[in-house]
């Protein structure tokens, strides 16, 4: 009976069925767990709860998982609320890449809401890419808040990016505590039309010698849509190194708000910011507008280009 929601889950994010066969991997629909594999040293506990599902994943000490791990969070009906609980934990030189797929492809007004616990130890690896699919008018609601923590020596990447669909609105609150040497790097790529709403909140605390942080944000705005980032670096240690790079560019009535905190609390460390918002590049659009593009087809060039 799962069989079949599986596949249109599958299809909606261009995934082939051997997924299920040859690689790591959880697929989820609301609140059914429909396919769940593992490799050894890696450990997926999903528990289904009444609107959502709770998962544990450990990978536990010295494993290099060679292959990315998929997550497949979905939602197929065109109404309703799925929560997703995950608890992280990635051992003491452990390297792990998760992939995950969030697909709302008939949403009519959907609330996806997930709160993560990461924990990533002493030169341990984690890297987490997030892509959504959604429809092309309906409501999507996605309010994902995070917490890592990482060791000495560990490092951390994340990205998140609107690969189909209109945004509805999308709320990111993640924050990042760095010890010694550690190293954490978070990415948004997101275009906004109608009347999307987009808020990001990403934040490091550099707390250890030579941790490194880098926060980068991307958002291109138009028709009615408003973009809201705040973007903070607080560096406490000696050679801690950070550096926020948001860049926005606005079509139409579209807004843009960017807020980027930099705090310095050693004479040995060192933030760097850097935020640009505005209308697209003249020279730029004249440039391919000489080139034969139409304006239309010269502005969505640039704006592919800044969420590349």
């Amino acid at each position: 009976m799962l069989e079949e929601p599986l596949e249109e889950i599958l299809e909606s994010i261009n995934l082939h069925k051997s997924l299920m066969r040859d690689g790591p991997h959880v697929v989820i629909n609301a609140n059914r767990v429909l396919s769940s594999k593992v490799v050894d040293g890696l450990e997926i506990e999903p528990e289904e709860l009444p609107d959502g599902v709770r998962a544990r994943l450990r990978v536990r000490q010295g494993v290099k998982i060679k292959q990315p791990v998929h997550l497949c969070f979905g939602m197929l009906p065109e109404r309703g609320i799925q929560k997703i609980l995950l608890e992280v934990e990635i051992e003491d030189e452990a390297e792990v890449s998760f992939m995950a797929h969030c697909t709302f492809p008939k949403a009519v007004d959907i609330q996806h809401l997930m709160e993560a616990e990461i924990r990533v130890g002493r030169r341990a690896s984690y890297s987490y890419i997030e892509r959504h699919w959604h429809s092309d008018e309906g409501m999507v609601r996605v309010v994902p808040v995070a917490r890592i923590k990482l060791a000495e020596g560990a490092r951390f990447s994340t990205e998140f990016e609107l690969l189909k669909g209109r945004v509805g609105l999308i709320d990111i609150d993640y924050h990042t505590d760095c010890q010694a040497g550690s190293s954490a790097e978070m990415k948004a790529r997101i275009f906004g039309r109608q009347d999307d709403r987009i808020k990001i909140k990403e934040s490091a605390s550099l707390d250890g010698e030579a941790s490194r942080a880098v926060l980068t944000t991307h958002i291109a705005v138009r028709d009615e849509a408003r973009a809201e980032i705040y973007n903070e670096l607080i560096a406490s240690a000696p050679h801690s190194r950070g550096h926020v790079d948001c860049k926005e560019i606005i079509q139409g009535n579209g807004v843009a708000r960017a807020v980027p905190v930099v705090e310095v609390r050693h004479p040995k460390a060192h933030v760097t910011h850097e935020a640009a918002i505005g209308s697209v590049d003249s020279k730029q659009l004249q440039t391919l507008m000489a080139r034969g593009l139409s304006e239309d087809e010269a502005v969505n060039l640039i704006i592919e280009g800044l969420l590349s």
